[in-house]
């Protein structure tokens, strides 16, 4: 048992020593790779992937970032969609969540900035995507989705004017 207690030990020693910290100018070599323009100001960078706007946001003293996208106002939606939202937080938007802030709706990743590794950084851009165009629609960050309840709320359909 002992032998096991310090394999593992040795492991996990092992790994956070070879673990890389996630810079803020590593995160913009990163950006910059998989985005079309890149802004900087400060503590954020403004890019757009495939004709949406994403912002990622960082603070070293707190250690942390978001990557959020805009999505829509609050006040175009209805009941329906939010629902829909917050079904979509559970179930199938995965490590990107929806959110409202400042009466807009966005999809979010936050995460600590030092322990996110490269592939973390594309996967968080690739999800805050996918959850921002496909709002309204499948509001889904991958392919995946977790089981359970995952009916959304269907607009009621309209029947077609009879003609007279």
């Amino acid at each position: 048992m002992r032998k096991l207690y310090l394999f593992f030990t040795a492991i996990l020693f092992t790994s956070t020593c070879l673990a890389q910290e996630m810079t803020p100018k590593k995160l913009l070599e990163i950006i910059k790779q998989e985005a079309d323009t890149v802004q900087t100001a400060g503590n954020s960078y403004q890019f757009v992937l495939n004709g949406a706007m994403l912002i990622c946001v960082f603070d070293e003293n707190a250690n942390r970032m978001r990557i959020i996208s805009p999505i829509v106002e609050r006040d175009k939606l209805g009941e329906e969609e939010l629902l829909n939202a917050l079904v979509a937080n559970f179930h199938s938007v995965l490590d990107v969540k929806y959110a409202l802030s400042d009466e807009i709706i966005w999809s979010v990743y936050a995460h600590p900035l030092k322990q996110l590794s490269d592939a973390q950084v594309v996967d968080a851009i690739q999800q805050v995507y996918a959850a921002a165009i496909t709002f309204g629609g499948s509001y889904s960050s991958t392919n995946m989705v977790f089981p359970g309840n995952k009916k959304k709320v269907e607009k009621p359909k309209t029947e077609p004017l009879k003609k007279t």
